[in-house]
């Protein structure tokens, strides 16, 4: 029962199952920055020192009864069940009946009109309180939402001013009217400490509420902007669990219009908490890539979501119990089954999974100590108020953290391929297709700009008799040495790109026919200027050049199939050497430029 399985096994109430389901929903949307947590999310007790002993009643010495029944009001004032009120070992109301109930409360310490004592219920949820202090016969009504709410206290607690002042003994009765298995603890405070204690509240829930826009900010940019999926589906988990903790955690009052709608409705709350969770599955299924690498487990989370979806339809038709309960057992096996995939991927080294759990222990082992004291296990220290719903914080930093990352590992990823493309993986020369693209560009900016262009096309003399005598590899090395060698004798905007075997193409950007042939000859001795050693051979090499200008009006093509017409020339006047295409000349004789004799 201390465990979350007992939130299923054992639904012994209507009101302990949707506590259950509060609960749960909180940690189906700790990954996807579920900032509301069990029930309620941030309304609990605040950890402000104490001050000096007079100033508040501990909560030892407040004695809290229940009675099992609903009698008149009249009946009880005049203590005719005083007998029939079950002691309570701790001062905390924990209502297990939807329908209203009697809580006594007996003061232990007096304490002095002077003080303004008040009476505090702590972490109220959507409960009503009608409390009758010492000697009065008309309650006062409380509420955190709609026409009993006190404006003038935050949503921590529900405060009761006992005007008079109070002695030992006396007896502050309350009809306690909850709609969940809230664990709410009562004391009597001054109201110096109240307000002390309500400005730490408020300053927690503005940061908490602030960084929740700010990551819903994010989310909704990073999607329009990037139209990345995933902050989508974080974007509306985002906005049904940032609806589920204002109205759970009172600050909807705010809107006095949308509070009298669903502040005091059970079934709002259980909506935007079911659709949180829904929304928070698809994020998971899609961030954690779960339909390729564990497709038996998508499957079971794909049925959890029907389920869960199937809930909500139901829970706008009413706010049924078996809703509750059905929507326990799914949430635990949704939550196994996420559980299980991140440790998963974890041990196979998937960087969204590390992510994953990092955001989910934290709040599982606080999740682990609100169900305990959810179901009277144990009364959690006042830390866990503030600690809770700032690990939702710290969550969801870590969730957006780990998308940034995810996007960054697919644009090294579409960087590493486009390197790839745009390079000749074996020589570091551009691809062929990069170069085709860049030399258009080079052609067009040349003829806006009339500027000159000139194009070298030269290739390995017998270099199919080197992979012959070498082999294969010796002939790989060659290419590579033949690569680097020529791009040394570059500037730095000069181009050269792998045309396809042994062919290489050097473009030259602002180069005149004269100054390429120039450059041409550079490169050829750089080639033959001593031999090659590679895995102990030592052997010559040389290339074949052609060189060509780019004439007014011509295409990239055409500025290649004169250089490669120059090409063609050198090899058949011998190898070794740099011929030069003048644009000038007409027809397919291009003009002999430069021999190496």
């Amino acid at each position: 029962m201390g465990t979350p399985l007992g939130l299923w096994k054992q639904p012994a109430c209507r009101c302990r199952a949707w506590g259950g389901l509060a609960v749960l929903v909180a940690a189906m949307v700790l990954p996807s920055l579920a900032f509301a947590a069990s029930v309620p999310p941030t309304t609990v007790r605040t950890a402000v020192d104490a001050g000096p002993p007079a100033a508040a009643i501990p909560i030892a010495d407040v004695v809290v009864a229940r009675l099992d029944s609903d009698p008149v009001p009249a009946r009880i004032i005049a203590g005719e069940f005083d007998d029939s009120f079950l002691t309570r070992p701790d001062a905390v109301i924990r209502e297990t009946e939807q329908s209203p109930r009697w809580w006594r409360i007996t003061v232990g310490h007096a304490m002095a009109a002077e003080l303004r004592p008040q009476l505090v219920v702590q972490a109220p949820y959507l409960t009503l309180v009608e409390a009758w202090a010492p000697g009065k016969a008309l309650p006062i009504r409380r509420a955190m939402i709609g026409r009993d709410a006190d404006l003038t206290f935050s949503t921590r607690a529900l405060v009761v001013p006992m005007t008079a002042g109070l002695a030992a003994g006396d007896v502050i009765y309350l009809r306690v009217h909850a709609l969940g298995a809230v664990p709410m603890p009562v004391s009597i405070e001054p109201l110096a400490r109240v307000h002390r204690a309500d400005l730490v509240h408020v300053a927690w829930r503005t940061a908490i509420l602030v960084s929740l826009a700010l990551l819903a900010l994010l989310a909704l940019g990073f999607w329009w902007g990037i139209g990345e999926r995933s902050y989508g589906y974080l974007l509306l988990t985002l906005l049904a669990q940032g609806a589920f903790f204002a109205i759970s955690g009172g600050e909807v009052r705010m809107l006095p219009g949308l509070a009298e709608i669903a502040g005091g409705d059970l079934r709002i709350v259980r909506l935007f908490g079911l659709v949180a969770a829904l929304s928070s599955l698809v994020f998971l299924i899609h961030y954690l890539d779960l339909r390729v690498r564990q497709p038996r487990l998508t499957r079971v989370l794909v049925g959890c979501g029907a389920v869960l979806m199937l809930l909500a339809l139901a829970t706008l038709a009413g706010s049924a119990n078996w809703i509750a309960i059905v929507a326990n057992a799914t949430l635990l096996v949704a939550t196994g089954a996420v559980l299980w995939a991140a440790i998963m991927g974890s041990l196979q080294r998937q960087r969204s999974a590390y992510f994953v759990l990092l955001s989910w222990l934290p709040m599982l082992a606080l999740l682990f100590v609100r169900i305990g004291e959810l179901y009277g296990l144990w009364l959690a220290p006042a830390w866990v108020g503030h600690a809770f719903p700032a690990s939702f914080v710290l969550s969801g930093l870590v969730i957006m953290i780990g998308l940034s990352d995810s996007l960054l590992q697919l644009r090294r990823d579409r960087d590493r391929v486009s390197r790839l493309a745009r390079f000749d993986a074996l020589t570091g020369a551009m691809s062929r297709p990069a170069l085709e693209a860049r030399l258009e560009a080079c052609v067009a900016e040349a003829h806006e700009r009339g500027v000159a262009l000139s194009l070298v096309f030269f290739d390995v003399d017998r270099f199919k008799r080197i992979n012959d005598d070498y082999g294969h590899q010796v002939g790989d090395s060659c290419l590579k040495i033949v690569v680097m060698r020529t791009r040394n004798r570059l500037r730095t905007y000069d181009m050269i790109g792998r045309w396809g075997g042994d062919e290489m193409v050097v473009v030259l950007p602002d180069t005149r026919l004269g100054e390429a042939l120039g450059v041409a000859e550079n490169l050829r001795s750089a080639i033959n200027c001593r031999p090659l050693s590679i895995d102990g051979n030592l052997f010559e090499a040389s290339i074949s050049l052609g060189v060509a200008e780019l004439a007014a009006g011509e295409t990239a093509e055409h500025l290649l199939e004169r250089a490669d017409a120059a090409l063609y020339s050198s090899k058949s006047a011998g190898r070794d050497r740099v011929t030069g295409h003048d644009p000038r000349v007409t027809g397919s004789h291009p003009r002999f430029v430069a021999t190496p004799k």
